[in-house]
């Protein structure tokens, strides 16, 4: 039996769509070794130039004015007046995909992002081409911009996003309700006590984890000010990922907090690091999300980003999973009361029990060597 061939696009290096995209060649290559895979940055395939200039405007509009986000994101009247710019810029990039498809000749194509798979969808139309099309959601919201005729497949992260699809006009068997991807090891069993020995941490008080996602986004100086007024020991893993002014503000003070503090930049063991962790404080990334689950940790949500992660926090939160902070400088009064509470923090890990999908990755792989 030949080789399967697959190709897996995302947009931006440090994204829950790239974290999405190894999750599935992992989870891949584990079932069947032999699969030949080409992971691509479809934005710097096409168009590396403008790849820079966009991600530079996206961040400074996250920071700055994440309303003007917010009124783009999801916004149908916004993507129906943008239709004709998307087409010619996707005509413009139709012969380098061509290229691309005619040399490595794929089986599918799977996007965990909307705009490398609407690229694929209008190549389609364009070349009238029958190349399978996965359109794979990583967040817990079918935003306008992932409805394309030609994708055959939306993996959906939940049955609300799946009912939601559909009332787009997304036919209920082009659907699959695999869950968000994430990296299989999450699966694998640890070692608590000697993670927690090497990392040098104390037994017997709270862990907790403070996120930013990749890019070290969010109050998180704000947060660890707020977790000093605590009066009762604990302890913080704190992940500032690529933004190094904040790791070497943290960590010129580390001295002076009084509660233990670990300061990690970017690293590549979150799957250690929430295996000694009792509670999570993050932003509600996609990806973080799904492998917070798989590991049963409970949530606290401060600062979303409108759009996908508001949406994403409205989902955890309805399911009782996750408890949502809108003032930062009060967080200390939510940990307190969560980390004094056993019985809540009992029923919101009984809560994850009904919603996570820690096969998501595997089950996704599997659906696609099987097509």
């Amino acid at each position: 039996m030949s080789s399967k061939r697959i190709i897996l696009m995302y947009i931006s290096e440090i994204s829950g769509h790239h974290s999405a995209t190894l999750a599935i060649e992992k989870a891949i290559k584990m079932i069947r070794p032999k699969t030949e895979i080409l992971n691509i940055n479809a934005f710097n395939y096409t168009n590396p130039i403008s790849e820079k200039i966009v991600n530079r405007i996206y961040m400074t509009v996250i920071k700055k004015t994440p309303r003007i986000w917010e009124y783009l994101y999801d916004n149908p009247q916004v993507a129906k007046k943008i239709e004709n710019l998307k087409k010619t810029v996707h005509r413009f990039n139709s012969p380098k995909l061509r290229r691309l498809f005619e040399q490595f000749k794929p089986d599918a194509v799977v996007c965990t992002q909307a705009f490398p798979c609407g690229m694929v969808a209008d190549y389609k139309k364009e070349f009238n081409s029958k190349l399978p099309l996965v359109a794979v959601l990583t967040d817990y919201i079918p935003h306008s911009y992932w409805i394309y005729d030609a994708v055959d497949y939306y993996i959906a992260p939940s049955q609300e996003v799946a009912s939601r699809m559909m009332a787009k006009g997304v036919p209920q068997d082009k659907i699959k309700i695999f869950g968000i991807p994430f990296d299989p090891d999450f699966n694998i069993p640890q070692d608590k006590e000697e993670i927690i020995s090497r990392l040098k941490l104390k037994t017997g008080i709270p862990t907790l984890l403070i996120m930013g996602g990749g890019q070290g986004l969010g109050p998180i100086k704000t947060i660890v000010s707020s977790l000093e007024k605590i009066e009762f020991d604990l302890q913080e893993i704190i992940i500032t990922g690529t933004n190094k002014k904040l790791y070497k503000s943290l960590k010129r003070k580390i001295k002076k907090y009084k509660k233990r503090l670990l300061l990690f930049g970017y690293v590549n063991n979150i799957n250690e690091l929430m295996t000694v962790s009792d509670v999570i404080i993050t932003k509600p990334g996609g990806i973080t999300c799904a492998e917070a689950l798989s590991k049963r940790l409970p949530m606290i949500i401060t600062k979303p980003i409108p759009g996908q992660e508001v949406s994403n926090t409205r989902y955890l939160t309805a399911k009782g999973v996750a408890v949502k902070i809108d003032k930062p400088k009060e967080i200390n009064l939510v940990v307190k009361d969560l980390l004094k509470n056993p019985l809540t923090l009992k029923r919101m890990r009984e809560s994850i029990d009904h919603i996570r999908k820690p096969n998501a990755s595997l089950d996704i792989a599997k659906f696609l060597l099987s097509m």
